[in-house]
């Protein structure tokens, strides 16, 4: 099998196949979503920010990039704006169905070098739910990415229930990524929006799943933070001290302590400085830790297996075990 072999894999990386791409070209107007020829996008009626990159699209430019930084197996996602849960619920499903059929096509070209991880219309739950099954059924993908808000509402009151349920139970990889970061909060100077918004938005996000007991109901929830989590890792203790000072609050629906809970959690190693990533295998453990490259954006890691080999202290094995141990194992118990 595939996953005996490579040395490393990269849990965290985006496309837009380029089936996707003319498929939105021609029968975007249809389902909501529209591409300019300049790479504009429009979903549901509003612009994104950023175009559509040619990066994202272009399969041999991924495969070149792959060789430079050592990548030997990439996991594909698609880009997180486009999981469009501003769409309607019918045309949600639909769009999810078409965007999953092109991202399973494209890491069928290179069976090798790629797998793939679906999308959800998570405002559309009871389609969410069987999208989830076809994809890791039908597909052959290793999970499905989210985003951290279903347009303007948050995942604990999305009504996902059956969601967790069924991703728990089929044990599949769900990557958490941050999308609207912040919305309504002005981050235009600065980059801020990036540097700040973006971990600030999964913070948030996985706070409120953590502190609703959702690792708890589902314990065989695999769950991956992107991004080493937002700044959750590196502040649990002071959602630990919440929760013994305020448990009227903080401890309602969450019984164990958060840091017990934070190490049920799955992290990538998008930190950009080894010393971070230090801390984050001494918090929750080097089994939680996946390697990432958040491939083709400028805020990833270009030489990702480097920033590994320079964590201090890092032992062989706990190495091994980041660059592909951990996701093998993941991927093997799938299903």
């Amino acid at each position: 099998m595939w996953y005996q072999h490579p040395v490393s894999i990269d849990i965290h990386a985006h496309c837009v196949p380029a089936e996707a791409v003319d498929l939105l070209h021609t029968e975007g107007a249809s389902i909501g979503i529209e591409v300019g020829d300049d790479g504009s996008v429009v979903v549901a009626g509003r612009p994104l920010p950023l175009p559509l990159r040619h990066t994202l699209v272009d399969r041999d430019a991924r495969l070149a990039a792959m060789d430079r930084s050592g990548i030997d197996v990439q996991v594909l996602s698609s880009w997180i704006d486009l999981t469009a849960y501003r769409l309607d619920p019918e045309a949600g499903a639909r769009w999810s169905r078409r965007l999953n059929e092109a991202l399973a096509g494209e890491a069928a070209t290179h069976p090798d070098r790629f797998l793939a991880l679906g999308t959800v219309p998570l405002q559309n739950p009871e389609a969410a739910v069987a999208e989830l099954r076809y994809a890791i059924d039908e597909l052959g993908m290793v999970g499905v990415e989210i985003g951290t808000r279903v347009g303007d509402v948050d995942l604990v009151s999305a009504h996902l229930d059956g969601f967790w349920e069924e991703a728990a139970l089929l044990r599949c990889l769900i990557l958490l990524h941050p999308i609207d970061p912040l919305a309504g909060i002005d981050l235009d100077s600065y980059f801020l929006h990036n540097i700040v918004g973006r971990p600030a938005e999964t913070t948030i996000a996985v706070s409120r799943l953590l502190l609703a007991g959702l690792f708890e109901r589902h314990p065989h929830l695999q769950m991956c933070v992107v991004h080493g989590g937002g700044f959750l890792p590196y502040q649990i203790g002071r959602m630990g001290r919440a929760w013994v000072v305020r448990p009227e609050i903080v401890a309602s629906e969450l019984k164990t302590p958060p840091l017990e809970a934070l190490r049920q959690l799955l992290f990538d190693t998008v930190l950009h400085e080894p010393a971070a990533i230090r801390y984050l295998v001494d918090v929750v453990g080097a089994d939680r830790v996946l390697l990432g490259t958040d491939y083709p954006f400028e805020m990833g890691d270009p030489d990702p297996v480097a920033t590994i080999e320079a964590v201090p202290g890092l032992g062989t094995a706990d190495r091994t075990a980041i660059l592909s141990g951990n996701a093998r194992r993941l991927f093997a118990g799938i299903g």
